[in-house]
C-alpha cells in the first residue's frame, strides 16, 4: 500500500514558482508596481457616457473625428480633434486637486484658454454644445 500512495501524482495544488526576467526584483523587492496605478485618475462610466454622448453628436454633424484618451496621477484628459494629424481642439480634464476649490472638470481650447470649469461635467460640457439659435423676430 505504501508503494501505491508513492507512484500516484499528488492531488494536491501545484506550488507556484516566480522567475524573474532581465529586469526582476532583487531578493526582497516585490515585482508588484508601487500603488500609482490604483491612484491614478480616470473617468468613470456616467462621465464617459456624457463624453461619448457628445462626442457621437458632434462627429454626426462632421464637426470632430477623433479622440484621445489620456490618464496620469494627477489629472485625466479626454482630448478631441478635427484631424487625427492635427492638435486637439478641446481638452475635457478632470483634475481631483481643483475639486474643492475651482471644481474638478474643465474645457480648454487649443489656444490653452480654459472656456468653462466646475463641479459638474454635464454642465461643464454645455459650452461645447451650445449650437446656433434662431432669433425670432417680431
Amino acid at each position: 500500500m505504501a508503494e501505491s500512495e508513492t507512484t500516484e501524482p499528488s492531488r494536491s495544488r501545484p506550488s507556484l514558482v516566480v522567475v524573474a526576467g532581465a529586469g526582476g526584483a532583487r531578493q526582497g523587492e516585490s515585482n508588484v508596481a508601487p500603488s500609482r496605478a490604483a491612484a491614478q485618475v480616470s473617468f468613470d462610466r456616467r462621465e464617459l457616457n456624457l463624453l461619448f454622448n457628445l462626442y457621437g453628436t458632434k462627429v454626426a454633424a462632421g464637426e470632430w473625428r477623433d479622440y484621445a484618451l489620456d490618464f496620469t496621477p494627477a489629472k485625466a484628459v479626454f482630448s478631441i480633434f478635427r484631424r487625427t494629424s492635427e492638435a486637439p481642439l478641446y481638452r475635457i480634464e478632470k483634475n481631483p486637486e481643483l475639486g474643492r476649490r475651482q471644481g474638478a472638470y474643465a474645457v480648454i481650447a487649443a489656444s490653452g484658454l480654459v472656456m468653462k470649469r466646475g463641479h459638474d461635467l454635464s454642465r461643464v460640457l454645455r459650452v461645447l454644445d451650445r449650437g446656433l439659435r434662431l432669433v425670432g423676430a417680431e
